[in-house]
Order: C-alpha cells, then sequence, then structure tokens
C-alpha cells in the first residue's frame, strides 16, 4: 500500500473535520446557511480552476463530446453540495464527532456495498465475515460515542 495515499486520506479526514466547523462559523457570520454552502464551494472552485489551469495536460472535451457523458456521472457536485449544506445545517447541534461518526458508518455501509456488488465499475470485494466484524465494530464505536 502506498503510504503517501494513507497519508493524504488520514488528512482527509482531518481537514473535513475542520472544514465542519469553519462553514458553521461562516453560516453564523453571514446569517444564511446557503449563502455560506455557496461561498463554501465557490472558493473550492476557484481553487480548483487555478489547479487545472496550472498542471491540467489533457485537451478539454467538446460540447458534443460532453453530451455524450450519461447525467450520472455529474452527480458529485449535488452531493458535495448536499453534504457541506448539510453539515452546515446540523454539526453546530449534534456537535462535530456525532456528526463526522454518522458521516463515517453511512461511508463504510456504502462503500461495503458497492465493493461488493462492483458498483460504480469499482473491483468486485465481497462481503467477508472479516469486513461485517469490521463494519460492526465501527458501528458500534458509532454508538459508543453518540451515547454521551
Amino acid at each position: 500500500m502506498n503510504w503517501f495515499f494513507l497519508l493524504l486520506a488520514f488528512l482527509i479526514g482531518i481537514s473535513n473535520a475542520v472544514q465542519s466547523g469553519v462553514n458553521v462559523q461562516l453560516r453564523e457570520s453571514l446569517g444564511n446557511p446557503i449563502l455560506a454552502a455557496l461561498i463554501s464551494f465557490g472558493i473550492g472552485t476557484l481553487v480548483l480552476a487555478i489547479a487545472f489551469a496550472c498542471f491540467n495536460k489533457n485537451p478539454i472535451p467538446n460540447i458534443s463530446e460532453f453530451r455524450q457523458i450519461p447525467y450520472t456521472r455529474f452527480l458529485g457536485g449535488l452531493l458535495g453540495a448536499f453534504y457541506v449544506l448539510t453539515v452546515v445545517f446540523i454539526v453546530r447541534d449534534i456537535g462535530p464527532a456525532n456528526m463526522i461518526c454518522l458521516v463515517v458508518a453511512g461511508q463504510m455501509i456504502a462503500a461495503i456495498t458497492i465493493d461488493h456488488f462492483g458498483f460504480q465499475g469499482f473491483a468486485i470485494h465481497h462481503i467477508t465475515l472479516p469486513r461485517i466484524a469490521g463494519a460492526v465494530l465501527l458501528v458500534a464505536g458509532v454508538y459508543l460515542i453518540l451515547k454521551n
């Protein structure tokens, strides 16, 4: 396994927890959760545009090529917006630890299902007893953290 990628995944987890608090603070400053989410996405879009301009070496698809792409492949932005907007609404009430625990539990259940069936073109990794045990322990951990 590539240790650099494992480190990046760990850093994503840290940034995810910090992002929640930052976005809630922006919501409070603006008095508008949707505007806070929009600004968050706007800044993210600007950063991605700069990265694209600096590092992209591939040609941009033309309009006819874009039209041939199934619409479901563009749902990532919708799901990202759902995540950010929902976090802005809920994290202040349930707390970042509870929110992240529930997010991770949902991610694990979805990921194991996606792996088992090979959805979205992923390689199939069947559900096994150790994987089920890991998911059960994860959900048990979520329960213990939420129980306070």
